[in-house]
């Protein structure tokens, strides 16, 4: 496999596990009850895009290379109900979608990276469907951080750097060496040494 694939499936990977360990970092500071929380009737709970999430992940990458990715089983509209009815629930469905995404990614090689897959009939590239679904993810996971921030409201502990915490964070950068490094090698270090 080429260098740029090489990096670029690697790359996108520390991206996917980033923005999942965001909506878990979220949901360690939330009691079950707020996971169920909704700001009016016409907004979302977390416990729901968590299942829009597991959804759309289940539909998208289940024979990524084979079929399309919207599959003719997923009851799309259901996922917008509130189904869940626990934590525990919550979460089996949220590591079953992750589970299915990271198997896909990691079924794209150097021999199927040129490949094309299909996603209700619409021709992608595997870049340009992998890059679809991060995008996609990443919005709803920022939905799942604001929400979860708005309930803790003052004693919300920041996921990145904390507010007037910019400078030190800086500086403390840029006494480094210049390095390569992925940007979220430090935050997902991090959470593996915690």
């Amino acid at each position: 496999m080429k260098d740029f694939e090489r990096n670029y499936l690697t790359g996108l990977r520390k991206q996917f596990e980033y923005y999942k360990l965001l909506g878990e970092r979220t949901f360690d500071q939330l009691s079950e009850a707020d996971l169920f929380w909704r700001y009016n009737e016409s907004s979302n709970s977390i416990a729901v895009m968590v299942n829009h999430l597991w959804g759309n992940m289940m539909s998208r990458w289940t024979n990524f290379l084979s079929s399309d990715g919207e599959k003719t089983c997923r009851e799309r509209d259901l996922e917008f109900e509130e189904v869940l009815r626990s934590k525990k629930e919550m979460m089996l469905k949220w590591e079953e979608g992750w589970a299915c995404l990271f198997e896909a990614l990691d079924s794209v090689n150097e021999g199927n990276i040129d490949q094309t897959v299909y996603i209700r009939n619409q021709e992608h590239s595997i870049p340009e469907a992998i890059n679809r679904q991060l995008a996609h993810y990443a919005y709803h996971i920022g939905q799942i951080v604001y929400v979860g921030r708005m309930i803790r409201d003052q004693q919300w502990e920041s996921l990145s750097i904390p507010k007037g915490k910019s400078q030190s964070f800086n500086r403390k950068k840029f006494s480094e060496e210049k390095h390569r490094a992925h940007f979220t090698d430090e935050f997902l270090n991090h959470n593996a040494e915690s």
